[in-house]
């Protein structure tokens, strides 16, 4: 197979799946993965895809924000093992902030029965599933609340935001990367979880390493102002190094 009918292979592909993984397209193709890791190079710079870790998503993903629903679907077992870490991050009869995705409700299906804290979120679902929590004191943050992530955003959540101190704000996110930070495409998703942010003592970032390298249109956290990021153990060693250095720890499940 000539260059470019692997090139077209792979950007089909990957529109296709909403992913190519270098490994996979080696095997498929009859390739090495420096080969395919070439292709990506230069798909990249051609404008069709972006490079990610492990492998490669299309242009056309990163600029349509996927919804709850879809997200629920994707490494739901390393969600799942990233939600169980956080909670050992729990404070101890403590204020918690949850932000509304996938891996934050995880979070919040999580929470003991037999422990007593008080609760923040700008999720509607999360709300709806900790309403009849026996521990839990719950605050629901207000504003308008986005079809695509069922997340409250705005003034009246920001403004809410500048009288409250959390112990602890579980933030998700969109793409992490060492030199961009955390970042999400929609610039008033953006402006709500800047407003978490600052709201707590701790900023603890959940997100699993298909968003590694993933750099959004806008940012919300620097790696120095995140305490630690709980991802998966697929991270590339370079970019833990990297948020080590930028001072956040990191916890690998």
């Amino acid at each position: 197979m000539y260059a470019p009918e692997r090139h077209h292979a792979i950007v089909q592909t990957a529109r296709a799946e909403g992913r190519v993984e270098v490994v996979t397209l080696a095997a498929t193709l009859g390739v090495t993965p420096e080969t395919v890791r070439r292709d990506l190079t230069t798909l990249e710079q051609r404008g069709l895809l972006r490079r990610v870790h492990g492998g490669a998503i299309p242009v056309d993903r990163l600029e349509l924000e996927p919804t709850l629903s879809n997200r629920r679907t994707r490494a739901s077992a390393e969600k799942r093992r990233i939600a169980e870490r956080a909670i050992q991050e729990l404070p101890a009869e403590g204020t918690v902030l949850l932000d509304s995705g996938t891996t934050t409700q995880l979070i919040a299906e999580l929470l003991p029965a037999d422990r007593s804290m008080t609760v923040v979120t700008n999720s509607v679902s999360i709300a709806a599933l900790l309403q009849s929590h026996p521990g839990v004191s719950l605050y629901l943050l207000g504003g308008r609340v986005r079809h695509r992530t069922g997340a409250a955003v705005g003034e009246w959540l920001s403004d809410a935001l500048e009288g409250v101190c959390v112990d602890v704000a579980f933030l998700g996110t969109n793409g992490f990367s060492v030199h961009r930070g955390m970042t999400t495409p929609d610039q008033i998703e953006a402006a709500a979880k800047r407003a978490m942010a600052r709201a707590a003592r701790r900023v603890v970032v959940v997100a699993d390493s298909s968003k590694a390298g993933q750099d959004h249109f806008h940012r919300f956290a620097r790696p120095e102002d995140v305490s630690l990021l709980i991802t998966d153990d697929g991270l590339d060693t370079d970019v833990v190094e990297g948020f080590g250095a930028a001072g956040t720890d990191l916890a690998l499940v």
